[in-house]
């Protein structure tokens, strides 16, 4: 199976950046779509950005679109996520997540196969 481990989450001032990591062990993730998503306290699990298995194609969400970025290193099992410019909405705990279907590039929670445990990130004012 497929195990996923978040990190790189913290405490970071406002229009200030992080970087979070996703290392996965067991199958590699060469042949998976990858995502991110956060969820907020009292709020519902949102989508962040996915990439496809090649790293070919990126989407993102509108909130995030221009700020954030997603990459992957295949031959290092791991997935990214730059987070530039961070706003205090950001503010949310960010898990990565494995959709296993090919050719398909996950948006909502309902594709995603395996998830990791998420990394904690706040944004002060």
């Amino acid at each position: 199976q497929v195990q996923l481990v978040e990190s790189g989450g913290g405490l970071v001032q406002a229009g200030g950046s992080l970087r979070l990591s996703c290392a996965a062990s067991g199958r590699t993730l060469s042949s998976y779509a990858m995502a991110w998503f956060r969820q907020a306290p009292g709020k519902e699990r949102e989508f962040v950005a996915s990439i496809t298995w090649n790293g070919g194609t990126t989407y993102y969400a509108d909130s995030v679109k221009g700020r954030f970025t997603i990459s992957r290193d295949n031959a290092k099992n791991t997935v990214y996520l730059q987070m530039n410019s961070l706003k205090p909405e950001d503010t949310a705990i960010y898990a990565c997540a494995a959709d296993k279907i090919p050719g398909r590039i996950p948006t909502v929670a309902r594709q995603i196969d395996y998830w990791g445990q998420g990394t904690q990130v706040t944004v002060s004012s």
